[in-house]
């Protein structure tokens, strides 16, 4: 296992596979794990990066997880890219960690070649979501396979991280916090935009949405007509192919 500082602490990455570097980011309460069954699909093609955001997986653990959370993801992805020493890499971010990832390319495109961004609201968070977002929380950690999918990617402490997670998130809905660093017309770095319009854990009007990007950024749309949250696993083939030819274009 690797590690790398970041403010004092250890945050756990790891690298699959050869080729072209893409870091993938994990969404919120998950963690690098969610992403290991898929990797036979990248890492013939790819140099495959996987981390754990600071207060997940295999990093350290953090007192509390900050209102801006998204935007402190990108900046321990914008040290891991400088620490790796990669003059380009492909990111690719699922949920949560798709508004980590378009902040990366807001931040330091000099190190960002492309950006894949899958299952995520865009520029708003939907409206409801604080009290959405409690409810299937609330739910999950009641639900067996739920409850099993946080313990794989946490660990005992499992619910503690959840917890903190949630309590972030809703007080970035409830402060209406702006998600990114700087308006997305000033993003640099190519996008794709992955989803499944079936997912109900986006906003309903998610085509709209990123609709609405591409007329911002000229992001490629990349839509599922089924599949649940996220589609890097619910379309995980096709999904995979899209981001493949995205990044090797």
């Amino acid at each position: 296992m690797s590690y790398f500082y970041y403010q004092s602490k250890k945050i756990y990455y790891t690298e699959k596979g050869t080729g072209k570097p893409v870091v993938f980011l994990h969404g919120d309460t998950a963690s690098s794990r969610m992403f290991e069954p898929l990797l036979p699909l990248y890492e013939n093609q790819f140099k495959v990066i996987l981390m754990d955001f600071l207060g997940n997986g295999r990093s350290d653990r953090i007192e509390s997880f900050p209102v801006d959370l998204w935007q402190e993801e990108a900046k321990q992805t914008v040290a891991l890219l400088k620490h790796l020493g990669y003059k380009k890499s492909g990111i690719v971010g699922c949920s949560g960690g798709a508004w980590a990832a378009v902040n990366t390319g807001l931040m330091a495109p000099e190190l960002v070649d492309k950006i894949a961004a899958d299952s995520f609201d865009g520029r708003t968070l939907a409206e409801g979501f604080a009290e959405n977002l409690i409810k299937e929380r609330e739910s999950a950690k009641e639900d067996v396979q739920a409850a099993g999918f946080y313990k794989w990617c946490q660990g005992e402490d499992w619910e503690e991280v959840v917890d903190k997670n949630t309590k972030a998130l809703v007080a970035c809905a409830k402060e209406r916090l702006p998600l990114f660093v700087k308006p997305l017309t000033e993003c640099k770095v190519p996008l794709l935009l992955i989803g499944s319009l079936g997912d109900g854990m986006t906003r309903q009007n998610l085509k709209e949405e990123y609709d609405a990007i591409r007329n911002e950024t000229g992001a490629e749309l990349c839509l599922f007509e089924k599949g649940d949250h996220p589609a890097l696993y619910s379309n995980a083939e096709a999904a995979a192919a899209a981001i493949c030819k995205f990044f090797t274009d």
